[in-house]
């Protein structure tokens, strides 16, 4: 990624609201405005880290804990290979951990040998340097998580345009019960199954309706099931996620996932109508204030200032 490229797809998403996997991009991106006060302690942290455009340099460091970190050195994950492209540009959120990274490249491959997929499309990653997010994400703060599309690459290089405006497949039927079985595949099965064999992968976040697709039609070895959790949402997408890198003591690991299969009990629960049709609190509650710069980990202060 250039320079140029970098500066000019940057700091686009101002808005406060979720930036989901489907929501389109911009071919016209317009830089933040300069902070007021940036060193007000109550400001957003997602401020600060939102308006990086660049990582820090030197080698890298995962800071922190994926939903409250950031990430110093991180590498960014090139547009174009051969069997990738990367969604939202302007987003700027192809960064990561080295080890993502290769992650990626390495399982688009797989995607192309196993479930003969031209490659993969990737959504977000991390901002420059980690962080909160201005839009969407609890997570991918550190550079360890990545969503992928459960749509195909074409066998063509998208245009800018695509990448901003296109929208990945639905996978789940609209009453949520399942997979739209017009849309899921085996191949869908094969590539989640590839992410989930790479001894890095820690978790893998799907809807429980794909959890559900799972479970029925795994075949044979069914250890990896185990690191496939169902999450809220991602109905076109799966989050890969993997674990703390040597050599990065500040990073905080993740309870790594039980021995069972997750396809008994608990993924019921997802289906029950307290969880399919939630009713609201009797009380909306209040808005949670944002997280600052003191609430992340204090080697996050020297990530923001590094050159």
């Amino acid at each position: 990624m250039t320079l140029r490229l970098i500066l000019g797809i940057a700091l686009s998403l101002a808005a406060a609201a979720p930036a989901l996997a489907q929501d389109k991009g911009t071919l016209t991106p317009r830089a933040l405005p300069p902070l007021a006060n940036p060193d007000d302690p109550k400001l957003g942290a997602k401020e600060l880290f939102g308006r990086k455009v660049l990582p820090t340099r030197g080698a890298p460091q995962v800071v922190g804990f994926y939903a409250k970190g950031c990430i110093a050195g991180a590498e960014a994950l090139p547009l174009n290979g051969d069997t990738w492209q990367v969604m939202r540009l302007s987003r700027n959120r192809n960064w990561a951990h080295p080890q993502m990274v290769a992650l990626l490249e390495r399982l688009s491959a797989k995607a192309n040998r196993v479930a003969g997929w031209p490659g993969l499309l990737i959504g977000d990653m991390s901002q420059p340097r980690g962080g909160p997010m201005l839009t969407g994400h609890a997570s991918h703060q550190i550079g360890l998580d990545a969503d992928i599309w459960l749509t195909p690459m074409p066998n063509r290089q998208l245009s800018r345009n695509e990448r901003e405006e296109m929208s990945a497949v639905m996978m789940v039927r609209k009453d949520r019960l399942d997979i739209d079985p017009q849309a899921w595949t085996p191949t869908h099965l094969a590539v989640i199954r590839a992410a989930a064999q790479e001894p890095a992968v820690e978790r893998i976040f799907v809807n429980a309706a794909i959890k559900k697709a799972l479970c029925r039609e795994a075949k044979g070895d069914r250890s990896w099931l185990s690191k496939v959790r169902p999450m809220y949402g991602h109905d076109y997408h799966f989050h890969v996620r993997i674990v703390c890198p040597a050599g990065s003591a500040e990073c905080t690991p993740q309870a790594p996932p039980g021995d069972g299969d997750g396809c008994g009990a608990d993924l019921a629960h997802w289906f029950t109508d307290a969880v399919l049709h939630p009713k609201p609190p009797a009380v909306p509650p209040k808005p949670k204030p944002p997280m600052t710069l003191a609430d992340l980990p204090a080697a996050c202060r020297q990530v923001l200032a590094a050159p």
